[in-house]
């Protein structure tokens, strides 16, 4: 019974966070078909477009006279949203008086800034006695009695699930489903597969690396820390040319980019831009020349604009690719055999091609759901040919494209594709951010 509270806590969270741009609601609008967005999100998403499809169902909806500031307010999500904060914000006290500053990784799952929350009996968590934890519980009560009343369903988190299925007649592995054990995600936001087939998968809300082998057996896992001991929110993981690992994120102030081994242990830090936008940061390995590619988002809504950090591997800031040809939000990034750049743009839903060097070449897509469109692209990266695959996310499809942009088909079916990446065998890893799944596929 320990855990369910803050189980509770989490799920109410995640129902009171606009899907586009994971914070809590702001100015929340409903659409017609109920479902609610922020309104600068549903401002940058809706563009100048007359009509444009819910990001969620993709229902078509047609723009009032005055732009998405005249669909209707949400009152409910905003009283919620403000009940939500009140209550969070008195629960912080007790909790700080009682456990002194020490991190915790289950309070808050997309914007994290508590200390230990009050309804977390891990044994092994800071090595806290469980009964020194007396913070009562009319905080999450109250929110979710207007849940309650309000018919909203909470979700009971499941054990691990690990199940194969047949798709375009070959067999993929399942692993995943939400929580905090072995094997559980709470949204897997990156992946990377070393040589030796091992998935590395950045474990977002768990501040944790999760390995498993590409049969989906779960192999070991390792904490996201900066130097210091503070836990770090991962957003994405790569492979360096040295068989070790990049994984850039952010704790509650400050962004990083970190190199560590296998096992985790920290050999290089880069301090990153805290941005409001630092949940779309990610990472990618020229190994070719090792160096190291950071994304980044810049501004605030309504004013985006995006680039590419280029580092040596010792953390020396080498170049700055991309502001100049527009990117909004650049979601995910990958480099070819050939030292080319990739980058998916979630805000102008295209994809953006660099040289080796950093030269603008192409960019491809636009918005819209047919099939050689993208909608909110997300993971991204290449195979031996030279194709590239692409996590539709909005139009919940992984989507292949030739080396020039062409469409050519679509393979894995998500209902939230996030990261993509593929196995020197040729097995292509999907994360699902919804599903809190992680999916293995034939070559």
């Amino acid at each position: 019974m320990a855990a369910a509270p803050a189980s509770l806590e989490e799920q109410i969270k995640e129902d009171l966070s606009c899907s586009i741009c994971l914070d809590l609601f702001t100015r929340p609008k409903v659409l017609p078909c109920q479902h609610t967005f922020c309104q600068d999100c549903l401002h940058d998403y809706a563009a100048r477009r007359a009509v444009f499809p819910c990001p969620n169902c993709r229902l078509r909806v047609r723009q009032p006279r005055n732009g998405v500031a005249g669909l209707p307010d949400n009152y409910l999500v905003t009283s919620l949203c403000e009940k939500f904060e009140q209550q969070a914000t008195l629960s912080e006290g007790p909790r700080k008086k009682t456990l002194s500053g020490d991190k915790c990784n289950n309070f808050q799952q997309l914007e994290p800034d508590c200390n230990i929350h009050n309804e977390c009996f891990e044994e092994n968590h800071h090595d806290r006695n469980p009964s020194t934890n007396q913070v009562p519980q009319e905080s999450i009560s109250s929110v979710q009695s207007q849940f309650t009343e309000h018919g909203n369903i909470v979700a009971s988190e499941t054990g691990p699930v690990k199940h194969h299925q047949t798709f375009h007649q070959f067999q993929k592995v399942t692993i995943g489903g939400k929580g905090q054990e072995e094997g559980l995600f709470n949204h897997p936001v990156g992946a990377t597969v070393s040589d030796e087939g091992e998935i590395f998968v950045a474990d977002y809300g768990n501040q944790r690396i999760q390995v498993f082998n590409l049969q989906g057996e779960y192999v070991s896992q390792f904490p996201t820390m900066v130097p210091g001991g503070e836990r770090m929110y991962p957003h994405d993981v790569a492979m360096d040319g040295e068989g070790n690992l990049w994984v850039v994120g952010c704790t509650n102030s400050a962004g990083f980019g970190l190199q560590c081994t296998k096992q985790g242990r920290v050999l290089t830090k880069i301090d990153l831009q805290y941005t409001e936008w630092r949940r779309r940061t990610a990472v990618a390995v020229d190994t070719r020349r090792n160096h190291v590619l950071v994304t980044q988002t810049l501004g605030a809504k309504g004013n985006l604009h995006g680039e590419v950090l280029v580092f040596k591997a010792n953390g020396t800031h080498l170049r700055t690719v991309g502001w100049q040809e527009g990117m909004k939000v650049p979601c995910y990034i990958t480099v070819d055999g050939e030292g080319n750049i990739f980058v998916s743009d979630w805000g102008n839903c295209s994809v953006y091609v660099y040289n080796r060097d950093g030269q603008f070449l192409f960019k491809f897509g636009e918005p819209g759901n047919d099939l050689d469109q993208l909608w909110l692209p997300r993971g991204i990266c290449t195979d031996r040919e030279g194709n590239i695959i692409v996590a539709d996310s909005g139009n919940r499809l992984v989507k292949i494209f030739d080396k020039d942009g062409t469409f050519l088909t679509h393979t894995a079916a998500s209902k939230e594709p996030w990261a993509v990446t593929i196995a020197t065998s040729g097995q292509l890893v999907v994360t699902d951010w919804a599903k809190n799944t992680v999916s293995v596929y034939p070559h």
